[in-house]
């Protein structure tokens, strides 16, 4: 019995990291985007540099999400989860200290390989850790928090950034990761 007590524990735990950690990938590549003219102001930025904003993120998570699946699968979904994670965080703490456009480009590569690691461990992850009974239902969580984070994106993130500017952001995945 201690020991169904507990896994039941270790999934719930295991359950509430992913959500946490889906709500704020998804979160964090749009919230962006109400923050660019921001940044824009900035950093100088012409328009075409100001795009590369969102899409080195999304570049990167589209490039490393099959290769790091793999990867996953072979060292081990937990150690790129944590990985991803870390690589995430970091990278959004880093963009709240950069005052160079291409550093801060470059740094959501970075978060978007970290994004990558994370979305590609995520599902598989919940469907090991998971009897087949529940999967559906952890699935749909977990989908249903990616989801979250893309709803509320626009408006926290305007509100984040008129009244705390658009660093915060940043800010406010850091401090519940």
């Amino acid at each position: 019995m201690h020991h169904k007590t507990e896994k039941y524990i270790n999934q719930n735990l295991v359950l509430v990291t992913i959500l946490v950690a889906s709500f704020f990938n998804s979160f964090m590549s749009a919230a962006i985007n109400i923050a660019l003219p921001d940044i824009s102001k900035e950093f100088s930025m012409s328009a075409i540099t100001l795009s590369w904003v969102s899409m080195s993120f999304l570049l990167a998570s589209a490039i490393f999400l099959i290769p790091l699946g793999k990867y996953a699968d072979i060292i081990g979904r937990k150690k790129v989860f944590l990985l991803g994670s870390i690589i995430f965080l970091t990278a959004s703490i880093i963009c709240t200290l950069i005052n160079n456009s291409f550093m801060f480009i470059a740094t959501r590569f970075v978060q978007g390989i970290g994004s990558a690691m994370i979305f590609s461990t995520s599902m598989a992850i919940i469907v090991s850790v998971f009897p087949p009974q529940n999967r559906g239902r952890m699935i749909g969580m977990v989908v249903s928090a990616v989801y979250l984070g893309l709803t509320v994106a626009p408006a926290l993130g305007g509100y984040l950034t008129q009244s705390f500017g658009w660093r915060s952001i940043f800010y406010i995945s850091t401090i519940t990761g």
